[in-house]
């Protein structure tokens, strides 16, 4: 049953609560592997669940135009004095309600429609909010894009300097959604400083790698460092902006007024409670579990024939480039998941099938982590994995469920927070 317990939602509203028991249910019996999602602890979900969900906070602390602000303050002020302690910063912004807009709020802060902006083209592994062109980022600006080489899908960054020195823009990003490679931020600090731009360091994916010493960090290299709040640093769904004393108004005043009215201070809280778990001792030992699960798991697919973009990982993330199974990732995502196996479908850097049924899949080991596997398992997801995608390749259905009873044989081993 879910933990916290929901007798009241039962009672009132049994149809949602039975859609709750058995999304619980569901993660707790499947191997959870799209790297941008976790498991947040008992703490975090006590948090997000609390009466602070009904108060407006519109401003900052201590410049609220809502009164009622007593303790709501001393919250979002716990939240940043940790969230600065954490990674070594000047300044946080806690409010953010999501990544994308934390990544808006940079543009407004900065920015000006029609000013050039640079980052890494979303299919090779960039995000939508780093100047895409479906994205309001590319509509708004004018976007460059840099991208990685076809030879070993790592970051060219003779291009990255040549483009910049064209193309002059005004900020570059650097960080993306599909990378599995550490983020080199002193080479793009370099190239930011020969070109007077701004760089910022989207971190959403491997904040709690940095925060647990298992990346490098962008503090001192980036100015303006972007994050969600979820993923690897395994808090709830929201966003945070770090920066520089220099950038702190224009940072504050983007996100509130700019782009957002009242902070949502059940999530705050619930950042604040994640950064305190993240100050932990335990904290660097997952931070670099997941590296060392990620690595394991690497290295037992190539052995089974799979071909991963860059050859392997650095971080929490692989991706599998499908090409040579004879199966697009999409099919192969969805076989994935009736054998308990959840992963996303993902373009690959030159991709040649269209983005909704592209070449690729995207896995990591940010949740198995939580739940406490270890290297030691990671040969037998691979087995698993492979297994799975040569099933779908034959449509074996039967096979697919034979493996779901595999992993859920595995999994009630391990325990999952908000979950008995």
């Amino acid at each position: 049953m879910h933990v916290p317990a929901l007798p009241t939602i039962t009672s009132s509203d049994p149809d949602l609560a039975d859609l709750i028991q058995r999304e619980a249910s569901r993660q707790h019996d499947t191997l959870r592997m799209i790297a941008s999602e976790n498991y947040v602890s008992q703490a975090v979900l006590e948090a997000t669940g609390t009466v602070l969900t009904n108060k407006y906070s519109e401003g900052y602390p201590g410049k609220r135009y809502y009164e009622g602000q007593r303790f709501i303050d001393p919250i979002e002020e716990l939240a940043i004095a940790r969230a600065k302690s954490v990674f070594g910063v000047e300044h946080a912004n806690v409010q953010p309600y999501s990544g994308s807009p934390a990544n808006l709020a940079v543009y407004m802060a900065l920015a000006a429609p029609g000013d050039t902006v640079m980052g890494m083209a979303l299919p090779m592994g960039g995000h939508l909010t780093h100047g895409w062109p479906v994205s309001a980022t590319g509509a708004w600006f004018r976007p460059v894009q840099y991208t990685v080489r076809r030879s070993d899908g790592l970051i060219d960054f003779d291009e990255v300097r040549d483009i910049a020195l064209r193309e002059r823009p005004k900020l570059i990003f650097c960080g993306g959604t599909a990378l599995p490679r550490t983020i080199e931020f002193a080479r793009f600090a370099e190239i930011a400083r020969e070109v007077d731009a701004v760089l910022v360091a989207d971190i959403a994916h491997i904040a709690g790698l940095i925060a647990g010493g298992a990346h490098p960090t962008p503090v001192g290299h980036a100015p303006i460092i972007t994050t969600t709040t979820h993923k690897t640093l395994r808090g709830p769904r929201g966003a945070m902006l770090l920066c520089t004393s220099d950038y702190s108004k224009a940072i504050d005043k983007a996100v509130f007024p700019g782009l957002q009215g009242g902070p949502h201070n059940h999530t705050t809280a619930g950042i604040a409670v994640a950064l305190r778990e993240a100050a932990q001792p335990s904290f660097s030992v997952y931070a670099h579990q997941i590296v060392a699960n990620a690595r394991a798991l690497a290295s037992s697919l190539l052995e089974r024939g799979f071909d991963l973009v860059s050859g392997g990982t650095d971080n929490h993330l692989i991706l599998l480039d499908l090409t040579g199974k004879n199966i697009g990732g999409k099919p192969a995502a969805r076989a994935l998941d009736r054998a308990g196996i959840e992963t996303n479908y993902n373009t690959v850097p030159y991709d040649t099938r269209k983005p909704f049924d592209p070449s690729g899949v995207r896995i990591g080991t940010p949740a198995l982590t939580t739940r406490g596997l270890t290297e030691a398992q990671m040969p037998q997801v691979a087995d698993w994995i492979s297994r799975a995608v040569d099933a779908a390749v034959k449509d074996d259905d039967q096979a697919l469920d034979t493996i779901a009873a595999e992993v859920r044989e595995l999994l009630s081993a391990y325990p999952m927070p908000g979950w008995h």
